[in-house]
């Protein structure tokens, strides 16, 4: 039921962010979206970093198709296969049983979107503009990069690579992956993992934050995906180490990048306040 079509895929993602806000909030998930609709009111600024936040995501969407426009041929695998050998294949052998793929699978397709949705609820709700400006910025920060390596430094997946001798596991709970899934992430878009900057860059921020609940959810989350990978077949463990250089790049960056965002405006604030005052 939850993997027949992207439309359940989408329906049960909204879902699942609504009960992830009531859980880190512990505050009714609805007045999240008033919360954000206040700021995007009083703030420019954070109406503009919306705007960049939606419009990477969006340029992530049509990469493929811009991939195919450039017509850039070159295949990074055997090149990537050389440096770890069997190394997805191995712990793919030794982890895999029937009972925990659904598990997997879940996080995979699910958790990745709906952790990232959820973080901007669980700080506009708890009033911590500094976690929700820096939570956009490190999304944008880790697209903008990710992209340029996906069109070209492409690396094809695991278990596409028929030396390396991986399942692709993912089939056994959605079988329609290719059909349903796969126009959303090319098969040549390996490295750096997207899977493991958001997740990881997801949990790092939730520790700056000091919300104990979420720190808990986005660092189980984030494990999960990452053994995830591997598990199901799709990224090499070099994608694996790049996705997470890039989490903890984007990481700091987007928090300082956030602290002179707000310390901007504080200032703004501060000098508009005493001119009104003379």
């Amino acid at each position: 039921m939850l993997y027949q079509s992207m439309n359940h895929i989408v329906l049960y993602t909204v879902l699942l962010v609504v009960l992830l806000i009531w859980i880190g909030s512990r505050r009714n998930p609805l007045l999240a979206v008033v919360e954000i609709g206040k700021e995007l009111l009083y703030s420019y600024k954070f109406l503009l970093l919306i705007v960049g936040t939606f419009g990477v995501l969006a340029l992530n969407k049509y990469e493929l198709q811009i991939e195919n426009k450039i017509n850039y041929s070159s295949d990074f695998t055997a090149f990537v296969f050389r440096l770890e050998g069997h190394f997805v294949h191995n712990l793919q052998q030794l982890f895999y049983t029937p009972w925990l793929t659904p598990i997997i699978v879940f996080f995979y397709i699910f958790m990745l979107q709906s952790v990232l949705a959820a973080s901007l609820g669980v700080y506009v709700l708890g009033k911590n503009r500094l976690m929700l400006y820096a939570t956009c910025y490190a999304i944008i920060i880790n697209y903008s990069l990710a992209i340029p390596f996906y069109l070209y430094f492409p690396v094809n997946e695991v278990w596409s690579y028929i030396p390396a001798g991986v399942r692709f596991t993912m089939l056994d709970i959605f079988p329609r992956f290719e059909q349903e899934y796969r126009p959303l992430s090319g098969l040549n878009n390996c490295f750096p993992s997207l899977h493991t900057s958001i997740s990881v860059t997801m949990a790092l921020l939730a520790y700056r934050s000091g919300n104990r609940r979420w720190m808990i959810i986005t660092t189980i989350s984030a494990t999960v995906i990452v053994f995830g990978i591997f598990y199901l077949g799709i990224h090499w463990l070099t994608d694996m180490i790049g996705g997470s250089l890039l989490a903890v790049f984007a990481t700091s960056m987007g928090v300082q990048l956030a602290k002179l965002t707000l310390r901007s405006g504080e200032e703004s604030l501060s000098i508009r306040n005493r001119a009104k005052a003379n």
